[in-house]
């Protein structure tokens, strides 16, 4: 795939990604993984979804397959794509010597951040939007989450991809807890204020270790983040 191919599907992704929710309106449907992804003269594959219609590759499994690098600025996503991603690294500049997430627990890593995100972003979504907060749509986007984090436990096989799903599970568990706290307040009030995780710490942090977890899945490599733990 040539460096502007792969430009154009970057900025195609980066313009679709659901970080922006408060400019949807209303909560966005979870897309479905509709097929593979798989660059020609490479070994690693990709999850596609299916949303509205369309094709999308998460940023962080096209950072994978293309060796880019990925970096946050506020609501700035940046992508760095390597000198020449037309032919697969060479057998030596694959090799590395600190030891790096495995293949298989990757994607079910990416899978796994991505069910999270979605279910903070429906979430978001409603609040900034006023619409009613209800078990019954965010008990799915839940499981959903639950079960890729299950299928990244089951896939976690070296000392690197266990260090990660511990900060990935504890990813999902304040999630779990900012979302349980969503519904108990919704059961008392009748108007939640639409700024509510812009003045929440707990999101912040939430928000921080998506964000580092993207990068451990962009570089392959596990790294520590205190806003996980």
């Amino acid at each position: 795939m040539q460096a502007s191919a792969l430009i154009r599907a970057a900025t195609a992704l980066v313009a679709a990604l659901p970080l922006l929710a408060s400019a949807q309106s209303r909560p966005p449907a979870t897309g479905a993984r509709s097929g593979t992804l798989i660059l020609a003269g490479h070994q690693e594959e990709a999850p596609l979804f299916r949303i509205n219609g369309r094709s999308y590759i998460d940023i962080e499994s096209l950072a994978r397959l293309t060796g880019a690098s990925v970096r946050y600025s506020g609501n700035r996503v940046i992508l760095t794509l390597p000198a020449s991603s037309s032919r697969p690294a060479s057998g030596a500049q694959a090799s590395s010597k600190t030891p790096q997430l495995s293949g298989p627990f990757l994607t079910a890593e990416i899978e796994a951040l991505t069910a999270i995100r979605e279910w903070r972003v429906s979430l978001v979504n409603a609040v900034e939007n006023s619409y009613p907060i209800a078990d019954n749509w965010i008990a799915p986007l839940r499981r959903s989450a639950d079960s890729r984090v299950q299928l990244a436990a089951a896939a976690a096989t070296t000392e690197p991809d266990q260090k990660t799903l511990d900060l990935l599970r504890n990813e999902f568990a304040k999630m779990q807890q900012e979302s349980d706290n969503l519904l108990a307040l919704r059961s008392r009030l009748s108007y939640i204020p639409p700024d509510t995780f812009s003045n929440d710490p707990q999101d912040q942090k939430i928000l921080a270790c998506e964000r580092a977890l993207a990068q451990v899945a962009a570089s392959k490599e596990f790294q520590d983040e205190p806003s996980c733990h």
